[in-house]
């Protein structure tokens, strides 16, 4: 089944609501300029150090004149736009899918269970606070329609890459990098058009990974670079292509082996990530921009997902004013897609339709079955104090996600992954949480980075920075911010330190343990709902920082190893 493009079941009623949300547009954009003008970011407010000091003042009074005149003469249009659109609601289907053709079917599967019974799948998430100009600044943020230009392009620069795993070559077991950025020119331009990205994208996808031997010490060995297998190659092309000498920043940074987890923090997005998620992508332009930046690497994308007006229908308790903010972008074809809005959203939470988007996603064929794979994404209430609201909406996800799969489930399918990921607003380290961290979703789910009920695992890292100090010399760059949440003194100054339960003193951490910080982005994986002849081992774990300066979450990134058993009847 092929999802239909347009959320609207025909062109006429697509066209009135357009003609419905241009009425309406105007007014809301005056507003959030009424609003803009009055909130700065720390920004702004030091890049206006040298300027007289009566300018901003006069700025915003006229300012503030003249969009309040503009909001009160566009709201009679926006008055009847809205008696348009609002009802129209009620027949929209959920969210919008942007499919772009392949220039060949063989780009949109892996054919590595195929050739080697064997392929691996990477996974990314980020919250972008891409809200409505006026609100994002109550976050530190301004400038939404730049920051969603320079996000994607950001994104594209990072997964579009070459996939390259470097060894370090020493009986010392130096361990293994990655190199983020150490050996990695950076992209040619900034600027990135459909057609650049294409053509980007084509010459990559279609090129193999690289393994790099390095030696461990500092002399003037070349870095010999071999081709792995590649997923969508003949199983039997092998060979060298190149040397280099591997320069010293190399050994600055990299993917590193602790316990039964590689983990890196990255300067830049994993390369080949198959499926990316993306939360509070609110704004309907900015989720535009989005889709046509990342369209040419991720062929079929879900955005502008939630629902609008009364919901449910006909009956105005609850008004949503925005969207879920979940946004999907998939090399793979989505086969089904289901959204579900959280019931029992309080306070201004309840004025979005925060809730979980599931998909399921076609990988390939192995055996004359289709091979697939799940992926669920959500966005939890945000309020602190508030765990028992929460705790309500993780039952809602464990049953929405047991539903939608049982619904959707073919007997002639291989299910490779079930992947849940999103922000879930509350950490495993806060007192404040223990609510959430004690359920029963972690016993279906694996957290790769959790080592018990508010317990992470030492090489952790937060993933909620400190708003007021985004644009600081430590973290104002994806370099900047790497350094400084390898640096444990440095993260305590950046990160979110944990939440404290109500009447107890806070004490963190515990002797002997790193400081970690508050880590609210999760990526999730589940094994018992796969097929019984498939086996999942973690590649890696990655915190990112390329978005440093554009957000106030650390994206997270998982690859895992799935590995199909050639003869199935033998289990």
């Amino acid at each position: 089944m092929v999802l239909r493009t347009s959320p609207f079941p025909n062109g006429c009623v697509a066209g009135i609501h357009a003609v419905g949300w241009a009425f309406i547009l105007p007014c809301f954009w005056f507003l959030d300029r009424l609003i803009s003008v009055c909130k700065s970011t720390t920004l702004e407010q030091s890049q206006r150090v040298e300027q007289e000091c009566y300018i901003q003042p006069l700025r915003v009074f006229f300012g503030s004149i003249l969009f309040f005149i503009l909001f009160l003469a566009t709201a009679p249009l926006a008055l009847l736009g809205f008696l348009l659109w609002a009802p129209l609601q009620a027949c929209r289907r959920p969210f919008h899918y942007h499919r772009e053709a392949p220039s060949s079917p063989e780009d949109e599967i892996n054919r590595g269970f195929q050739h080697i019974g064997k392929a691996s799948f990477g996974f990314a998430t980020a919250n972008l606070c891409l809200l409505p100009d006026s609100l994002a600044r109550f976050n530190n943020l301004g400038h939404t329609q730049r920051r969603a230009s320079a996000i994607g392009q950001c994104i594209v620069q990072g997964v579009c890459r070459p996939h390259i795993r470097i060894f370090v070559d020493s009986p010392s077991s130096c361990g293994t990098l990655s190199p983020s950025n150490s050996i990695l020119p950076a992209a040619n331009s900034v600027t990135y058009g459909a057609t650049d990205s294409a053509e980007r994208h084509d010459s990559i996808s279609n090129s193999s990974g690289h393994v790099v031997i390095v030696p461990c010490d500092d002399t003037e060995e070349p870095l010999t670079e071999t081709p792995p297998l590649n997923s969508n190659q003949n199983s039997n092309q092998q060979g060298q292509s190149g040397h280099r000498r591997a320069p010293r920043a190399l050994f600055s940074q990299g993917l590193r082996i602790q316990g039964d987890v590689p983990w890196e923090v990255s300067s830049l997005f994993p390369s080949n990530v198959d499926i990316l998620c993306l939360e509070e992508v609110f704004d309907k332009r900015a989720a535009r921009k989005l889709t046509n930046l990342l369209k040419p690497v991720f062929g079929h994308i879900l955005y502008d997902v939630g629902v609008y007006a009364c919901y449910p229908p006909c009956r105005c308790s609850s008004f949503k004013f925005f969207n879920s903010g979940l946004f999907m972008a998939s090399r793979f074809p989505v086969l089904e897609a289901q959204y579900r809005c959280f019931p029992n959203g309080r306070g201004e939470d309840a004025l979005a339709a925060k809730g979980l988007l599931s998909a399921k996603v076609l990988i390939g064929e192995q055996k004359q079955n289709k091979v697939v794979g799940y992926f669920n994404c959500t966005h939890l209430h945000a309020p602190e104090g508030e765990g028992q609201i929460r705790c309500e909406q993780l039952d809602l996800v464990t049953k929405w996600i047991g539903d939608f799969q049982a619904a959707n489930k073919q007997p002639d399918e291989d299910v490779v992954f079930d992947v849940l990921c999103g922000d879930f607003n509350f950490d495993n380290c806060s007192p404040d949480d223990s609510l959430e961290q004690n359920h029963c979703l972690f016993n279906e789910y694996r957290d790769p980075c959790r080592a018990g009920p508010g317990k992470e695992k030492p090489w952790v890292v937060g993933t909620l920075l400190e708003q007021p100090t985004l644009y600081e010399d430590y973290v104002n760059t994806p370099e900047n911010l790497q350094r400084t949440l390898e640096i444990e003194e440095l993260r305590r100054q950046f990160i979110s330190p944990p939440v404290p339960a109500a009447g107890c003193p806070l004490v963190y951490p515990e002797t002997g343990q790193p400081w970690i910080g508050r880590r609210i982005d999760y990526i999730l994986y589940r094994e018992s709902s796969i097929s019984k002849h498939c086996q999942t081992d973690i590649e890696e774990v990655t915190f990112i920082t390329q978005l440093a300066g554009l957000t106030d979450h650390i994206p997270v990134g998982l690859r895992l190893n799935v590995t199909m058993d050639s003869d199935p009847a033998e289990e």
